[in-house]
């Protein structure tokens, strides 16, 4: 994970569940995860990072419920397709023999002249 906010987070959620870090190692080896309070130190320094799991665990244990907005992901603009568009996406995937034409028109390909 090369997520620069991680370890700024972290500490942050942390601190905002008003958790010490010595709860914070508890509350994870009762999830079967054992690590050091020293560890979670690390961790919130940028001086190591958590596996996916254990960043998972964590974002349970501080309820965030939205990962990628909190950790600076969901920032992109949202793609919606209207029924209309779906169909459309649909009826060019089952005909395969008409994809070529399909992209030629809508300027996607180029035609080639032989």
């Amino acid at each position: 994970m090369d997520n620069k906010l991680i370890p700024i987070l972290l500490k942050e959620q942390r601190e905002k569940n008003s958790l010490s870090v010595k709860d914070v190692a508890s509350l994870l080896k009762e999830r079967s995860i054992a690590v050091a309070p020293k560890t979670i130190y690390g961790w919130e320094n940028g001086q190591a990072c958590p596996s996916a799991d254990v960043l998972l665990t964590l974002c349970e244990i501080y309820n965030i419920k939205d990962i990628l907005a909190t950790f600076g992901y969901a920032d992109r603009e949202t793609f919606h397709v209207t029924k209309q568009e779906q169909a459309v996406v649909e009826a060019y995937r089952s005909h395969p023999e008409l994809q070529e034409a399909v992209d030629l028109l809508l300027g996607r390909k180029k035609h080639e002249v032989l």
